[in-house]
């Protein structure tokens, strides 16, 4: 099935108001606040559509979550079923203390095309267009990987770029790549946003590796589905609470490899709309009476565009 073309300005107009409900708080160093503003004009927003919709990927489990947990219904129940993963603000904390890369964040797929992932890490490696689908592989070592890679796009190490999240879970990542000489680029938080930068050769990132969220995992398989990118991920279910969860869910093997095929399924819609300036989007801007917002819109289908949204303030 390929989704309707016009549910891609329908589902920007959704990330953008929530992206404003967030951006209110910006620099205030109230994380929270600014989470559940985004949750709340999110949920309400999707509530107004024409769908069957469900949450695959979302705030969490039910007793986790009041609104946008994993397993709500959403529209008005009118139209095409489908499987919405949501990240309403992705990087809390780039909003909270008005740092670049804050987004709000979706997904939509016919039902279950959309991988439902559970809340664990998962390791990742997120390749751009131009490297053949398999040529790298989570169980390869850094440096395989890194030579092979440097091998096809007919560059030295040196000049390879690699984006990792900044966290002490990575330093033998770090490590390894600086032993090696590739450059690296550091990113604080935004899982999903970090992977889109091996979209575009614009961005310079030729890989981004490392272990992040599985639901942000998902969320970024679906944009980078539409670049006919690759990915490929491995959840990791270390305590027993998080294996016995996955069993119920229907995975049997704990260890397998999901390349991005197995993740995202038909056709699929992804909007993140910018909240603060960032790699990807611009943040929102705004004059006395309209909030200006970019959000950038991959339908598999049709296009990859950048909607711009004029939204007067209410």
């Amino acid at each position: 099935m390929t989704l309707d073309f016009n549910l891609k300005q329908k589902f920007a107009n959704v990330t953008s108001k929530a992206a404003i409900a967030a951006y209110k708080y910006v620099g205030k160093n109230d994380k929270n606040s600014a989470d559940k503003a985004a949750v709340d004009v999110m949920r309400e927003e999707l509530n107004k559509l024409d769908m069957k919709g469900k949450i695959v990927i979302g705030e969490g489990e039910l007793d986790e979550a009041p609104m946008l947990f994993i397993g709500e219904t959403l529209g008005t129940g009118n139209g095409s079923s489908l499987d919405i993963a949501v990240d309403p603000v992705e990087g809390t904390n780039f909003v909270a203390k008005n740092l670049p890369g804050g987004l709000s964040v979706l997904a939509i797929a016919e039902k279950g095309n959309l991988f439902n992932a559970p809340e664990t890490y998962m390791e990742k490696i997120a390749l751009g267009s131009d490297v053949p689908k398999g040529l790298l592989d989570l169980d390869n070592s850094i440096e395989d990987n890194i030579k092979k890679l440097a091998n096809i796009k007919k560059k030295k190490i040196s000049e390879i770029v690699a984006c990792v999240l900044d966290r002490p879970r990575h330093n033998y990542i770090i490590d390894e790549l600086n032993s090696m000489n590739v450059n690296i680029k550091l990113i604080s938080d935004g899982d999903v946003s970090g992977a889109l930068l091996v979209s575009e050769k614009r961005h310079n990132v030729d890989i981004y590796l490392g272990t992040g969220g599985g639901p942000e995992g998902v969320l970024a398989a679906a944009a980078l589905d539409a670049y006919n990118c690759s990915f490929q991920g491995r959840f990791l279910f270390k305590e027993k609470k998080d294996q016995d969860r996955a069993k119920k869910m229907g995975i049997k093997d704990l260890t397998k490899k999901y390349d991005l095929s197995e993740i995202i399924k038909g056709d699929t819609i992804f909007c993140a709309t910018g909240i603060t300036d960032g790699d990807l989007l611009n943040g929102i801007r705004c004059s006395d009476n309209t909030f200006f917002t970019e959000t950038l819109v991959t339908h598999k289908s049709s296009s990859i565009s950048i909607i711009k949204n004029e939204i007067t303030k209410t």
